[in-house]
Parts: C-alpha cells; structure tokens; sequence
C-alpha cells in the first residue's frame, strides 16, 4: 500500500543557528554564501521576560526564537496555534549535569536544573510564553526527528487543524554523552502550517531511502554537526527556489518533499 501525500503552506519561517540569527540572513547565505558580521552568539527570545531569557537554556532560547520569528512571519498570534516541537536529544547539556550529580552528589541536584531537562521543556516554555492553552505535542525520533515532526504537523492539518507550529531544534552535546550522542553549535527551524495562503506548497510523501540525495547546500555544510541538521535540506531548498528535497525519517524511511506554488 502506497504512502498518503499530505499537503500543506508554508506560511511563516524562523531559523537560527550561530552565525545566521534570522531566517532573511540564511536565504541570504544559502544563495550567495554571505554571513553577516555582528551576529549574536546567543539566541534572545522576546517571548520570555529578561530574568526568564537570561536563565533559559540555549535549546529553549533558539526554539522560542525560531517560533516567535515564524509566527510574525506569518502573521500570526502565536497564542492560536497548536504546536508540534521535535528534538533529537532534547538538553544534552543539561541531561550531562544530572548524570555527573547524581554520581557524585545526588542531594546537590538543582531543582531548576531538572525541570529544564525534560524532553517538552521548550513546548512549556512556549506555552507559558505564548499565553496559549492551545495543543502542544513534544517528541523525538533520532536522526528522522523532524521528518516526524513534520509528519505530525502534516497529519494534524489533515485530520482538521487549521494552522499549525512546527519547532525542530538541538544543542551541543558535552561529556561522555557527546561521544555516543554527537550534536555541534545551535540550530533551530521553524514553519508555520496552513490550508490556505500563497506561500511555498509542501507535497510530502512517506516512502523508502531510495533516492540518490542531491549535493548538501550551503545551510547543510555550515550546521553539519548539528544533531537538527536533518531538516537543513528542506531550509537549503526553501532559500534557492528547489522543486523538492528529501529529508530522513528514521528507520531506511525518507520524506520526499516537492515544494510547488
């Protein structure tokens, strides 16, 4: 039995990674391979109060930023719209704390600490942020990370959404979990999801790692370490003006994405 396509528009887009803060600098670098030269070391999302960004860590920094950033793309309140964040490995960072704590001096664990260490950390953030009591979904699929993300996002337009968040975003890996679990710099991707508009059509069908992949584009080589860099070749396409792309879906599966108007 054949794949579904599922179909959607592209409505709003955020990007982040370090030394592209904004989705206008990656076009710009993924065309002509510009980086411009103040960029922040560190995402800043607006959404959270200063006290709240500055003790944000960076996975919950560059996923809000890439949200707000697409939801003001698309002009859209950001307290509408349900939700699909997806993560490789969620805080590695933060999970390589606890696991150093609890060895050496359990009853020392930071409170703060753990309840940032939870795979939907970002999803909460957002939802606090955001003031939405909207449908949040937070999940993980290794390498197809956000083939499956977009895949959920897909299917809940498909089953009466009406526009939809998709968040997919990873940070660097540290200790010994660095050596099992790789994941290089800050990156973050986000779209927002419609029926309607005239934004960049996704045609996306669900099928096996049969395709020879096209040359990795500049986006793709600049965040290669990154464990979100799966979902570069859609962002590469999206910039250059490509008819299609395919992303990993875990498993020998592939997401063949045709991008229309």
């Amino acid at each position: 039995m054949s794949s579904p396509t599922l179909t959607a528009r592209i409505a709003g887009i955020g990007f982040w990674c370090r030394g592209l803060p904004s989705w206008s600098a990656a076009q710009a670098y993924a065309q002509g391979g510009a980086l411009p030269a103040d960029a922040p070391g560190r995402p800043s999302p607006q959404l959270l109060a200063p006290n709240e960004r500055r003790r944000a860590p960076e996975t919950v920094a560059v996923a809000l930023e890439v949200a707000l950033a697409a939801c003001a793309d698309a002009q859209r309140d950001p307290g509408t719209l349900p939700s699909v964040f997806t993560s490789t490995h969620g805080d590695l960072a933060i999970t390589d704390y606890m696991c150093r704590q609890l060895a050496e001096d359990p009853a020392g664990l930071s409170p703060i600490r753990f309840h940032n260490s939870v795979h939907n950390a970002a999803a909460g953030y957002w939802t606090i942020g955001a003031q939405t009591h909207a449908p949040a979904t937070a999940l993980s699929a290794f390498h197809g990370s956000f083939a499956q993300g977009l895949l959920e996002a897909l299917t809940q337009l498909a089953t009466g959404t009406e526009a939809l968040l998709l968040v997919g975003y990873d940070s660097q890996s540290s200790g010994p979990l660095g050596r099992v679990s790789h994941s290089q710099g800050l990156l973050g991707g986000a779209l927002v999801l419609t029926h309607q508009g005239d934004g960049p059509l996704l045609r996306a069908t669900l099928g096996t790692d049969g395709h020879a992949r096209a040359p990795a584009g500049r986006l793709e080589h600049h965040a290669a370490g990154n464990a979100m860099a799966p979902m570069l070749p859609l962002f590469d396409a999206l910039a250059n003006g490509a008819t299609h792309c395919h992303l990993d879906a875990g498993n020998g599966a592939q997401l063949q994405v045709e991008i229309g108007r």
